[in-house]
């Protein structure tokens, strides 16, 4: 019997079958295995390896020489990146279609062009000449970018071997293809052959490599997650498409932090960067209304100022909604269950909404407090004070929580014009409670900030008896 000669590829996950199905075993996605060519270059496992010179070993107490970087001019860009770019080093940068990625690495190849670094730009989905007309809008068609449209990669690492640039943009990752195998562009076999290729001739060459990768309706880049092990780091390009900013994180990188945020804003002449994020999130809130609550968060060591916004209403329905948007979804179920259980409010038949203003996601525990306190203003219909931001966690008992760097959230809510804050209790230092740079209205309960609430549905909002510190 004749030894098959292909096999079927799961596209979400890698894994191999022998033969066709409609749901792959492995990560249980259905429509996801397309037939690839089985290679025959593999060596049988009885063969024995010839004998080498084996491998030199170092030790771990060595000096080594600090890794060079190539700092872009952009600081959003290398605030996200660790202080820049590092040679030798590959990135991947993922984001939803149209978002922005392209526009971004070609004004950081302009600035780097700029400064007198050879860069250049392949890109596998657009002509030279869209790429140009591009570059002319975001007004760095003046600067010396090595431009090429290719999308086999022998070519692509001849010319890059030949030249070895500082900086190789690809863009993108998925379009590209290898004659050495037979599978189609855009497989889990072409992107891992092509990033792999790619990644060695980077640490060969010393040149950063920046790749580009497409997502999935998931929000995760598409292809194989080995390309996110092979990298050095990853870049997520995150935003709506109604708002004019734009969100960069770093999910991984060995070269530097992985919580730190770079915001930007898109206009015509392409990106740009946002020098106080929080000024411009709050922008046009305008006076305080019911269900609204100003979050002082923090993303790495940049403290930034969010509006929370929140909505309880009847159902229309037997079955009430849970709507969030730029929140996780399962904290504020525990919220809401902390509230009914331990605060006495009933959100039995009642939709809540939950939106974060500007389209930002925040994934910081410490805005707990402030999500039910939105809630409780939307529940009461009562707005909160214009000059007063919340933040704090928040424990099923009910309880609250101080959180990490209090001291900043408080000098950035100050330098913004707010006058007071809700949080947990600062603990003593030096026999001293320092409230910092704002009163502290501090609460040890989520009890407490209800029955403000509701203290101030009878006296006003702005009642010094209610929100006194």
């Amino acid at each position: 019997m004749p030894k098959p000669t292909s096999v079927f590829v799961c596209q979400s996950c890698g894994t191999v079958h022998g033969k066709w199905a409609g749901r792959c075993d492995a990560c249980g996605e259905w429509n996801t295995l397309v037939e690839e060519a089985k290679s025959q270059n593999a060596a049988p496992a009885h063969k024995r390896r010839k004998k080498g010179r084996g491998m030199e070993f170092v030790d771990l107490g060595g000096v080594s020489r600090d890794v060079p970087r190539l700092v872009t001019g952009i600081g959003e860009l290398d605030r996200v990146t660790g202080g820049g770019l590092v040679s030798g080093s590959a990135l991947l940068v993922g984001g939803d279609p149209g978002i922005g990625k392209s526009t971004l690495l070609l004004q950081t190849v302009g600035a780097l062009a700029k400064q007198g670094k050879t860069v250049a730009y392949i890109s596998g989905e657009e002509s030279v000449g869209q790429v140009q007309r591009r570059a002319r809008r975001l007004l760095v068609s003046d600067q010396p970018v090595s431009l090429a449209s290719e999308t086999s990669l022998g070519p692509i690492l001849d010319g890059l071997m030949a030249s070895k640039p500082d900086v190789v943009i690809i863009d993108s990752i998925q379009t590209l293809w290898t004659d050495q195998l037979g599978a189609a562009p855009g497989t889990v076999a072409q992107v891992r052959a092509c990033a792999q290729e790619l990644v060695r001739f980077a640490k060969k060459s010393g040149s950063c490599v920046i790749l580009v990768g497409h997502v999935t309706k998931d929000g995760q880049i598409a292809g194989p997650r080995v390309v996110e092990h092979m990298v050095d780091a990853v870049l997520y390009f995150e935003g709506e498409r109604a708002h004019q900013f734009r969100i960069l994180r770093a999910h991984k990188n060995r070269f530097g932090p992985t919580d730190e945020i770079g915001v930007f804003e898109m206009r015509d002449t392409g990106l740009a960067e946002v020098l106080n994020p929080s000024a411009l999130f709050l922008d046009g809130r305008g006076d305080a209304s019911e269900g609204s609550a100003v979050f002082a968060g923090l993303e790495g060591s940049r403290p930034v100022l969010t509006e929370i916004q929140a909505l309880v209403a009847p159902a229309a329905f037997g079955t009430p909604r849970r709507a969030v948007v730029g929140w996780d979804s399962g904290r504020l179920a525990m919220v809401l269950a902390v509230l009914e259980s331990r605060c006495g409010l009933s959100f039995a038949g009642k939709d809540v909404y939950l939106n974060v203003a500007g389209g930002l996601r925040i994934n910081e525990p410490a805005a707990d407090l402030a999500v039910a306190a939105a809630i409780a203003s939307s529940a009461f219909d009562i707005s909160l004070p214009s000059d007063l931001v919340v933040f704090g966690e928040i424990s099923l008992s009910g309880d609250v929580r101080p959180v990490s760097r209090s001291d900043a959230r408080l000098k950035e809510a100050a330098k913004l014009g707010f006058e007071r804050a809700i949080a947990a209790p600062r603990p003593k230092r030096d026999g001293r409670n320092d409230n910092g740079a704002l009163p502290l209205i501090s609460i040890r309960s989520l009890r407490d900030l209800v029955r403000r609430v509701e203290a101030s549905v009878e006296q006003g909002p702005d009642s010094s008896a209610s929100w006194a510190a």
